[in-house]
Order: structure tokens, then sequence, then C-alpha cells
């Protein structure tokens, strides 16, 4: 998330703009950044029903963050992206090498949410 934070320094919103993602951080971010959000949207989690004006709600010293859509809205969004069906989350293809074991891992890997360990009964058989 290093880039995301400085590229939001080098637009001058540092002080005016915060990052919210999923995503993890290996500790070189600046500003107002949260990381880790959880469960993540490729898990169901509401972040991923996040849209372009929505606004949110930060509260650092009661360390709460609330997405201010309705109940409704989100249950709306909630479904059109079940519509989607499996597919919704799956990541776009890009060019990259990945070696096998990385791939190994992934297939194995459950989310932070659910502990970030490997999960053996993705085995199968």
């Amino acid at each position: 998330m290093l880039y995301p934070t400085s590229f939001l320094k080098s637009m001058g919103l540092g002080k005016a703009c915060a990052l919210i993602t999923d995503g993890r951080f290996s500790g070189g971010t600046s500003g107002l950044s949260i990381g880790h959000v959880s469960p993540e949207a490729a898990s169901g989690g509401s972040i991923g029903l996040i849209e372009d004006g929505d606004l949110i709600a930060i509260d650092i010293p009661n360390r709460g963050i609330q997405l201010q859509v309705s109940d409704a809205e989100l249950a709306a969004r909630r479904e059109a992206q079940e519509a989607r069906g499996d597919k919704a989350w799956t990541p776009k293809n890009r060019e990259r090498q990945v070696s096998f074991a990385l791939r190994a891992y992934a297939s194995l890997a459950t989310s932070a949410d659910k502990g970030a360990v490997r999960d053996k009964s993705k085995l199968g058989g």
C-alpha cells in the first residue's frame, strides 16, 4: 500500500483523504490509512459494496468506521453482487509470473477474517 499512499500525498491529498482497504500494509504508509478491513470484499464483506461517491464516517477515538449508506441500498447492492455469481470477485488477469509455490499456497490459504491459515480441507479427496 506504499504506492497508493504516496500517490495521495503527491496529489496534495495526504491530509484530506483517507485510504481504506482490505489489503495489507507493509508499514511504509503515511497519512490516515485503514487496512486489513475484514471480512474482505472477496469474502462478502461490506467493503466490496462501496461505490464512488459514498461517504464513510471515521471515528478514530472510538475505533469505528461507518458506511453512510442505507440498509436498503446496501441490500440492493448485495443482491446485484450475488447475481454475478461466483465470478463476482475474480481478479482481472494480468501479465505476471507466479511461482508454483505461490499458486499452491493461494489454493489453500484462507482469508484474514478466517485466520489467514492453510485449509487442508481444500485439498479434496
